[in-house]
């Protein structure tokens, strides 16, 4: 973990040129006057600011995606209905053609009356009874058709119309992310190589008291042997690593937290939601005592980040911008808890 901040001060200028949007300065003192453990505070909630952000932009990125999906069928949908129109509207025509063409000579009532055979006036009243329920139907189904085609067409123009919303708040959302990684990356190209090693130093001693504190306090679980759901998901995960972090990445070259944990569960056969704070809404929680590999361990009170357990109290996860995939301490963030993907699902959100 030492060497983090030093390759991403290396890459800041770089990375600042190509990737990021111009954002304004931190409203902080210059950084040569600061103290390592508040320059460490100071990265610590930009990182976590931005993977916030991170997680707002991935899950409006499923909404939009899903939206899409909603916006083809109901086009699908649509056409189908403009379809079935037409051919109402065809039966409708030739119905009133014939009509038209009957209203010449005896219609099919007089004739009737004048039969002088019973049956075939039996018969003949079968005929106009079954011609006149033809005609209702097709009235019917004409009607049905034009309403079905105009629900439709409201429907189509809504979900258009949400589609756009979700576009434009995406949007919002990449800037917010990129605008928020730049002052990261401000923030690193202004301090020393001494600085970054010295921050890096204090941010490994926090991790080994925070991974020393769930050890001493019974959190830290015992060995358990895997699923094999959960075995495939580990396996998937820890080919990952040395990939880099890419936030709203989903594989196969990069991915951010919950893309790598969300793609691992995916290719072990069982999906699940694509956000972090979505996993740990919506999946099984379980004690951090009691998990085993493939379990994931979600970080902060908002739930923005998200790892994989592998056993012997690590896990696997994609740890921040400007790194790449590790297997690292439990407690390298804040812990929030731990769920479980295979697990019976609640039978309702938490």
């Amino acid at each position: 973990m030492s060497g983090r901040l030093l390759r991403l001060a290396c890459t800041a200028t770089m990375a600042a040129q190509a990737v990021l949007t111009p954002a304004p300065a931190l409203a902080a003192p210059d950084p040569q006057q600061r103290s390592v453990s508040a320059l460490l505070t100071d990265l610590q909630q930009l990182y976590r600011q931005a993977e916030q952000a991170t997680e707002t932009y991935d899950a409006t990125t499923e909404k939009l995606r899903r939206q899409r999906a909603e916006v083809s069928r109901l086009d699908g949908e649509l056409s189908r209905a403009r379809l079935a129109l037409q051919d109402s509207r065809a039966d409708a025509g030739r119905l009133a053609r014939q009509q038209y063409q009957s209203t010449g000579g005896l219609g099919p009532y007089v004739r009737l009356l004048l039969a002088r055979d019973p049956q075939h006036a039996l018969d003949e009243g079968h005929v106009i009874g079954e011609l006149a329920r033809e005609r209702a139907r097709t009235v019917t189904r004409l009607t049905a058709a034009e309403h079905r085609k105009d629900a439709l067409a409201r429907a189509a123009r809504k979900a258009l119309d949400t589609q756009l919303a979700l576009a434009g708040r995406q949007q919002r959302q990449h800037d917010d992310v990129r605008a928020r990684l730049g002052e990261v990356e401000r923030l690193l190209a202004a301090l020393t190589p001494a600085q970054l090693a010295a921050i890096a130093g204090l941010e490994q001693q926090g991790v080994s008291e925070a991974q020393q504190q769930l050890s001493t306090g019974g959190a830290l679980p015992e060995d358990r042997p895997a699923s094999p759901e959960g075995d495939r998901a580990v396996r998937y995960a820890m080919a990952q690593l040395g990939k880099p972090y890419r936030w709203g990445a989903q594989g196969p070259s990069a991915y951010d937290c919950s893309g790598l944990t969300s793609q691992a569960w995916s290719h072990a056969g069982t999906p699940i939601p694509r956000t972090s704070q979505e996993q740990w809404r919506r999946l099984t929680r379980v004690p951090l005592r009691d998990l085993r590999p493939g379990d994931l361990v979600v970080y902060f009170p908002e739930a923005t980040h998200v790892a994989m357990y592998v056993g012997d109290g690590r896990v696997v996860q994609a740890p921040r911008p400007g790194e790449r995939i590790e297997v690292a301490p439990m407690a390298s963030y804040p812990v929030l808890g731990a769920v479980r993907p295979d697990a019976p699902q609640p039978s309702e959100a938490r």
